[in-house]
């Protein structure tokens, strides 16, 4: 392995996060845009590198996709639409799979999603049955 590959294989996580990402907008499950993401990102990666490269994609998929499903939850059950929740992290994606060209970037892409997903989850309010029987009056 030589110093260029372990650009391209960011170059390959930060791409696979940003379609884990969109993917997961899309299909609103991250199990499912965990595979469409990772599919599309060993495809591009096999076609254009190599099996390296693919692993980092498929790795970054996974990031990607489980990282916004928290996201994604939320701004639906707060009452956003599928559409402008796609389109709004699909500019993100967008924007991620820009930056992935950056050295380390694509990197810190795959790290920097997940943690922001888990503070996601973390900040959600809980939700108690006894809420619900005192909001019918």
């Amino acid at each position: 392995m030589v110093v260029g590959d372990w650009y391209t294989i960011g170059i390959f996580v930060g791409l696979g996060t940003a379609l884990g990402l969109a993917t997961t907008a899309v299909f609103r499950r991250a199990l499912v845009g965990l595979v469409i993401g990772a599919v599309i990102a060993v495809a591009l990666a096999l076609a254009f590198s190599g099996w390296e490269q693919a692993v980092g994609g498929a790795v970054g998929a996974a990031c990607g996709a489980f990282g916004s499903a928290p996201l994604v939850a939320g701004a639906l059950r707060r009452g956003g639409t599928r559409g402008g929740t796609s389109i709004l992290l699909g500019i993100v994606a967008l924007v991620g799979a820009a930056l992935a060209f950056v050295p380390v970037v694509g990197y810190l892409e795959a790290v920097v999603v997940p943690i922001l997903g888990a503070r996601v989850r973390r900040r959600a309010p809980e939700t108690h049955a006894g809420l619900r029987t005192l909001a019918r009056d």
